[in-house]
């Protein structure tokens, strides 16, 4: 088991995600249940399958659980894309987020990797 606290893509997760729902707070009321909480369920489940995953005994379920992830970040792109086409948020905070998205999920496939190689 590992501490997912000590892991960077964790922490850029957490931070992501942070950033995320104070973006997210602007939206329009009517989005509450909607683009608004499935953004954020998105977006916070990449921290949180890292997480479970380091509760596990074995890198093997680890790394299932980092592939989630990756998926969760793959999901929130588009997320943001729609948001960006439907004018929610605008032009400059969809590139900045988008970046943020491209670099966790680097490091979410880079760690994947070396997941895979030691088993």
């Amino acid at each position: 088991m590992k501490d997912f606290r000590e892991l960077k893509v964790w922490e850029r997760g957490h931070k992501l995600t942070l950033k995320i729902y104070k973006i997210t707070s602007g939206f329009p009321r009517e989005e509450m249940y909607g683009l608004t909480s499935q953004i954020r369920r998105a977006c916070a489940s990449i921290p949180t399958n890292i997480s479970e995953g380091c509760g596990r005994s074995r890198d093997t379920e680890l790394a299932r659980f980092i592939e989630i992830a990756i998926g969760s970040a793959s999901e929130l792109e588009y997320l943001l894309l729609l948001c960006c086409d439907l004018e929610l948020i605008n032009k400059q905070d969809f590139k900045l987020l988008m970046a943020e998205i491209v670099e966790v999920k680097k490091m979410l496939i880079s760690f994947f990797k070396k997941l895979r190689a030691k088993s």
